[in-house]
């Protein structure tokens, strides 16, 4: 058979470690999916394109090497925008096949005909057509590196005549990964040992960029006697065996954590990059190191920044600070832990007089659930419930929305993260919500044989969103859901599913779901008046549900302003 471009593409791609990719086939697909029939990746069928940009992400994330997906011209590959937009912000190596009409027909309007450029340069660290055979193994290459070196999304625009052209001869190219080693000057390094040896009650903020580099931080906390707050996304990384731990800040945080930012003196950034400026301190020195440079006071003004890999410099850093014996910061701040995961916990408790508590719902799948679990969780409250309630092992992995913020993430991230791993339980805390708009792809569990595990949080609304109108002072406004049983609709599909309503029956049925040969669905019934309670509630907030509930209560809607109050009390 004469081999052709799209198989010099795949195969460069399979060279590059692309193990999977996910898609829907389509016309001028055609070739490449060919390709990938006779190559050793295997093709995940997704039901919509999105999802399988949301599972790419996941799958690289969490491997760390190169996943791709595809799709045909036109609506097929413009499908895949959200779950591209979501991998690119989580910084995920993904390459995007987005195949195109033929060449001679581009620039006349040709139906189906999309500008896929124009459509992905704001997702990605590369976006190139394949213009002739010729560019093929060379084109693929760069965008695999780039993918790779960059950490974002790559998108080869291939035209259909291109991908069913016969090869051409080419130069042998191919990815190379380079590992620098990153660290500041010595004279920065001097500069911020200086700096922190000045401080007196030094806190330091964890992101994503201490990923391996847990050792490092604890040592240098321990020398300083200071507390570690952590970003959501660095949790997996810095919270496990982690005894200067004191959490995460921002909404979804505790009062521990804004406390350790906000009362500190000096206060150390390390691969962070959290974007709300009202939870840095307004008075502290400011350091920050950052493999980015870009990223150096780019949420909050610092008084020194320097780059440099976490770890790294950190080894680097922590020989020239002094030794200290002083802990009053420490001990204050580990106190205001203690009380702060009391607070959070106390609705984490079964009562059958009311709906399910969903924070006793995580907490429970958490207990039944194995050490080296990986969770995805919906943008809004399982996401948050997820991140308080879900205690991070040392060998689970937690995969949510947070920069991108999408809702529908969790059950499609599972279905990449198993794909990926498939001796490792994957679970799903998907919103009723964010479930419902990909529900499709629950057909992708049994004929892919993934056994992900969902768990529906069905509290028949937009929770978030709706808790988000009545701090504003609102009435909550089309955040109806009129939902299906869940269960009964994933046994229809071929799942394991069963419904629960009452907290006394939650033990046994998370047992029973996460026991359950192949892919199950557990869809609990809980409380629509649970609320995210942020880590320092703010006056505005408290007038704005003030303004609410008296509007409610004019509204003739006194009773869902009763629960509303009657939830925060309690």
């Amino acid at each position: 058979m004469t081999e052709t471009t799209a198989d010099v593409i795949v195969d460069t791609l399979a060279r590059a470690g692309v193990r999977r990719c996910y898609g829907v086939p389509g016309d001028t697909l055609n070739h490449v999916t060919d390709a990938i029939r006779r190559s050793g990746i295997r093709w995940v069928h997704v039901r919509h394109e999105e999802a399988g940009g949301f599972a790419a992400g996941a799958e690289a994330m969490l491997t760390g090497e190169l996943a791709a997906c595809a799709g045909s011209c036109g609506p097929g590959s413009l499908h895949f925008v959200n779950g591209i937009f979501e991998s690119h912000r989580n910084r995920a190596p993904v390459v995007l096949i987005a195949s195109q009409i033929v060449r001679d027909e581009i620039g006349f309007d040709f139906p189906q005909e999309v500008d896929f450029r124009a459509i992905y340069a704001s997702c990605s660290v590369f976006c190139e057509e394949i213009r002739t055979p010729a560019q093929a193994r060379r084109m693929t290459a760069m965008a695999a590196q780039a993918a790779l070196a960059r950490r974002g999304v790559a998108v080869l625009i291939v035209p259909a005549d291109v991908a069913r052209a016969p090869a051409a001869k080419s130069p042998a190219f191919e990815v190379h990964r380079a590992r620098p080693r990153v660290l500041p000057s010595e004279p920065e390094l001097t500069a911020l040992a200086e700096r922190l040896n000045a401080g007196r009650r030094i806190a330091i903020y964890g992101g994503s960029g201490c990923e391996g580099a847990r050792e490092a931080v604890t040592a240098l906390a321990e020398r300083l006697g200071a507390p570690v707050a952590h970003t959501s996304r660095a949790k997996d990384f810095l919270e496990p065996g982690n005894s200067f731990d004191v959490g995460m800040t921002g909404v979804f945080g505790s009062e521990a954590g804004a406390h350790a930012l906000g009362a500190c003196d000096t206060l150390l950034l390390l691969g962070c990059d959290f974007a709300w400026r009202q939870f840095y301190p307004s008075k502290a020195t400011i350091l920050q190191v950052d493999l980015d440079a870009t990223h150096l006071g780019r949420r909050h003004p610092v008084d020194l920044g320097v780059v440099g890999d976490v770890r790294e410099t950190l080894e680097a850093l922590t020989p020239r600070i002094a030794p200290r014996a002083e802990r009053a910061f420490l001990d204050e701040c580990l106190a205001h832990r203690t009380r702060a995961r009391k607070a959070q916990e106390r609705h984490a408790v079964a009562d059958d007089s009311r709906p399910i508590h969903p924070q006793y719902l995580a907490l429970t799948v958490a207990r039944h659930a194995a050490r080296d679990a990986v969770f995805t969780a919906d943008g809004g409250s399982p996401m948050v419930w997820c991140l308080r309630h879900v205690p991070a092992t040392g060998r689970n992995r937690t995969i949510v929305s947070l920069t991108h913020g999408t809702m529908a993430n969790a059950m499609p991230q599972a279905l990449g993260a198993q794909a990926a791993f498939p001796d490792r339980q994957v679970i799903s805390m998907s919103g009723d919500g964010g479930l419902a708009m990909l529900f499709g792809d629950l057909m992708t569990t049994v004929q892919e044989r993934l056994p992900i595990k969902i768990c529906v949080f069905d509290n028949a609304s937009l929770g978030f969103v709706e808790l988000e109108q009545k701090v504003e002072g609102l009435l909550d406004a089309y955040t109806d859901l009129m939902n299906p049983d869940f269960a009964q609709v994933a046994q229809a599909m071929g799942l394991w599913g069963r419904r629960v309503e009452r907290a006394s029956d939650l033990d046994m049925a998370v047992h029973d779901w996460l026991a359950a040969e192949g892919p199950a669905l557990l869809d609990v019934v809980t409380d629509r008046y649970e609320l995210v309670m942020p880590p320092k509630v703010e006056a505005s907030q408290i007038y704005g549900a003030a303004l609410y509930s008296a509007r409610a209560v004019l509204a003739g809607r006194g009773r869902e302003a009763a629960a509303l109050i009657r939830g925060a009390l309690s």
